[in-house]
Order: structure tokens, then sequence, then C-alpha cells
């Protein structure tokens, strides 16, 4: 299980009960969130924040090692660029994976308008998740998250980005594909 937090002191009772606990990616650089996550021993997902350089992110991961801990995953999810954009730049996959962890792209999240509330339709452009996300597998990362809902239109958080879950398999199967192409390669 995976959870975002927030404060230094919901490290230890979430740690309890998940196997991740992931910085959200507006707190990537507070210090004291990211020991006390560190000091879990759980695993450490830290989202790239979009005011940060790609290389830059070896500073938090180099927090959460002086920590003790080196169970460590880094999430892209985009820049802040304009009319409510986050835009995805492939070569901060590059500089992602020189730091020398797992990289997960978060593709439902880059495709979020914000400012715009993720109720109304126009919260999100979901018809750019199979271009971005192959974008984001041809690039090397190792995992893609991807928030679904059975009936996106009606979830709670994010609902003009996400995905049908019904529709998960059949945007799953390139993306497999293209994977094993890249590994071997």
């Amino acid at each position: 299980m995976l959870t975002d937090i927030h404060y230094p002191d919901q490290a230890a009772a979430a740690g309890e009960v998940c196997d991740v606990l992931q910085i959200p990616a507006y707190l990537c650089m507070q210090s004291t969130l990211l020991v006390a996550a560190a000091k879990t021993g759980k695993v450490v997902n830290i989202k790239h924040g979009q005011f940060l350089a790609p290389d830059n992110m070896k500073h938090p991961v180099q927090k959460v090692l002086e920590s003790g801990n080196d169970n460590i995953i880094l999430t892209e999810r985009g820049y802040t660029f304009g009319y409510n954009d986050l835009i995805v730049d492939p070569r901060s996959f590059y500089h992602l994976n020189n730091i020398g962890y797992p990289v997960v792209f978060d593709v439902t999240h880059c495709v979020r308008k914000y400012g715009i509330p993720s109720s109304d339709a126009k919260g999100g452009a979901r018809e750019f998740l199979p271009v971005l996300s192959r974008a984001g597998v041809a690039s090397g990362v190792d995992g893609v998250f991807i928030e679904t809902h059975p009936e996106p239109e009606k979830a709670l958080c994010d609902a003009a980005s996400q995905l049908c879950v019904y529709d998960l398999d059949e945007f799953l199967k390139p993306l497999l594909e293209l994977h094993n192409v890249v590994r071997k390669y």
C-alpha cells in the first residue's frame, strides 16, 4: 500500500500500515519530512517537484540516504509550464535514472489541468495518456503510475485525468511490448 504523507509526525503511523511513503512533489525538499519518512525503513517515493531541475533530485535522495534508508523511488510528473499544464520533458527520465534509483512516471497527474476543478471535464486531458505513457516507457522508466476508476467522471479526486479501470488491460498492452523492446536494447 502507498500513501502520501504531508507532515513528519505522520510518517511513523503511516509506516506501520503502508509499504511505501510518498512525498508529494511540492514537499520534495522538506528535510524533516524526508528524514521522518526515511527513518521508518519503508520505501520512500519522492515525487519530482515541478520547481526543481530533475538532476537536483539528488538532494532529497541524499537526505533519505543520510537517514539510513536506500529504499527509494523517484517519480516524474512534469514541470509547471503556464496555462495550468504540467509538461513532461523526457530528458528528466534520463537525469532521474542517473541518480540510481527506480523511476516511475505519474502519467495521470501530468495530464491534470491545474487551476480547473478536477471534477470539471476540462480539468484534465486524458486523451494524452497513451502518447505520454509510451514516451515515458520508451525513455526507460521502471514503472508507470496510472489513476483508474470504474467511472472516472464520478471519482472524488482527479476525475478528468483518470483512466477507466476497464480500459486498463488494453492501455497496458503496448506499454508492456515497448518495455520489452527497451529492455532488449
